[in-house]
């Protein structure tokens, strides 16, 4: 299997690397995220991703584009759908596609170690993006280590970030912590 892993920060990554390295995986991890927003939390999630792959060997390849214009003009007419509409397919169409050009047979992605994600509308999108593009996806329910990957990351001094990435979401936030 050659697996080609979407990634959305470092500390998402801890644990989705550690279980499958533990499987005797090796995933190259993709850098691919047009939703984050404002530029520098792009910047901070993309450098400390950057910084983090290095420091445990992992093959990382990045994708510039940062599309703040792309991103508002695909989710302004369906906020509350823009992950499921928007965010989860542009990335994992890309990771395909980028797949495909390059000889991986396998995608997945470290949203899956989210309890914050839409878990099951994200795994019928990475289906059918896979089988769109011939490729298989790797299924593994990574929920189960987001604590301890989110611990693994704190103690190793990883950047970690208070919202899942786009400006709606920092939005979402902040209103949630209001209300309490």
């Amino acid at each position: 299997m050659k697996l080609l892993m979407h990634t959305c920060c470092a500390p998402c990554s801890v644990y989705c690397i550690d279980s499958l390295r533990a499987e005797g995986i090796e995933p190259t991890i993709y850098w691919y995220n047009p939703n984050i927003h404002p530029y520098m939390e792009y910047k901070m999630r993309r450098d400390t991703l950057v910084e983090y792959a290095k420091s445990i060997n992992v093959n990382a390849i990045f994708e510039e584009e940062y599309g703040l214009d792309e991103f508002c003009k695909n989710v302004i007419q369906d906020l509350p759908n823009r992950c499921a509409n928007y965010c989860y397919k542009v990335r994992m169409e890309q990771t395909a596609k980028y797949a495909k050009e390059h000889g991986y047979d396998t995608i997945t992605t470290t949203l899956l170690v989210s309890p914050y994600q839409k878990h099951e509308e994200l795994v019928t999108i990475c289906e059918e993006i896979a089988n769109k593009y011939g490729l298989k996806f790797l299924y593994r329910d990574f929920r189960i280590g987001f604590r301890e990957g989110q611990a693994k990351a704190r103690k190793l001094g990883l950047y970690m970030q208070k919202y899942c990435g786009c400006i709606f979401s920092e939005e979402d936030r902040y209103l949630r912590h209001n209300k309490k």
